[in-house]
């Protein structure tokens, strides 16, 4: 929901401490600037709208989510990235 972001993915990924971790994969909209600032802008929405233990610790940004030609979300290989 943020203006800012034109897609967006929240996957579990591999936690030495706590087992998962949540990550999230953010495709900003066309001339946004991705980066740390906007990254923190993100956590701070999200922290005012949902449990802090769901705010993801990592952001990564990418240009393109990868999708079927129907346009599923392929998370595996979103997975793939953290092992």
């Amino acid at each position: 929901l943020h203006p800012k972001v034109l897609d967006v993915a929240v996957i579990g990924i591999p936690d030495e401490k706590w087992g998962e971790a949540v990550k999230a994969f953010v495709q900003p909209v066309p001339g946004i600037r991705p980066g740390p600032g906007l990254a923190g802008e993100l956590r701070g929405y999200l922290r005012d709208r949902i449990a802090h233990y769901k705010v993801p610790r990592g952001i990564d940004f990418v240009p393109q989510l990868p999708r079927t030609p129907t346009g599923k979300l392929l998370k595996g290989q979103l997975r793939d990235r953290h092992r």
